[in-house]
């Protein structure tokens, strides 16, 4: 295996991915609109969140960020966390197919550095931040999970619904 920077972060970004899929797909269909605090994402939001940053991180790799336009209505997301999660599993498959492919990456990507302030980014500082992102909205999934009475999968390890031993 090779110990390049975009191998080592593919590995990681797959793995991660993988338990991102699980903890989606363990969300129950009759739970996504729920509210779990007054300023909170419903579940639906929250996992749409992590569809449609699949597709800004194809963008960062690709053509980059053009700020000067205002960016597209997002569309609506789906009405079951299946279509959701496929939906993720599709953009995903995009975004790692546009990485591989793209023989001369941008040295960096101009995003927000604070509030309604712009800068450009190590491209790969970028990466991994976005990766890191969708490991905090996946921790929060875990707590909509016990909120909606569903099993929480193990992630890291075991959790009470799926023990190891």
């Amino acid at each position: 295996m090779s110990n390049s920077p975009m191998e080592r972060y593919l590995a990681t970004l797959e793995d991660e991915h993988a338990r991102t899929v699980r903890v989606l797909r363990a969300f129950p269909d009759d739970q996504l609109d729920m509210v779990p605090a007054a300023n909170a994402k419903t579940p639906r939001d929250l996992a749409w969140l992590l569809v449609r940053e699949n597709g800004m991180l194809k963008t960062a790799v690709t053509t980059g960020f053009d700020w000067s336009k205002p960016f597209p209505k997002a569309p609506e997301p789906p009405r079951t966390m299946r279509e959701i999660a496929d939906a993720l599993e599709a953009g995903h498959r995009e975004y790692v197919e546009a990485l591989r492919r793209n023989p001369s990456l941008p040295a960096t990507v101009s995003f927000f550095t604070g509030p309604k302030q712009l800068g450009d980014i190590p491209l790969w500082d970028f990466l991994w931040f976005m990766l890191h992102d969708q490991i905090h909205h996946r921790g929060q999934f875990s707590v909509y999970l016990r909120l909606a009475g569903a099993k929480v999968p193990s992630i890291y390890g075991p959790s009470a619904d799926e023990p190891w031993t």
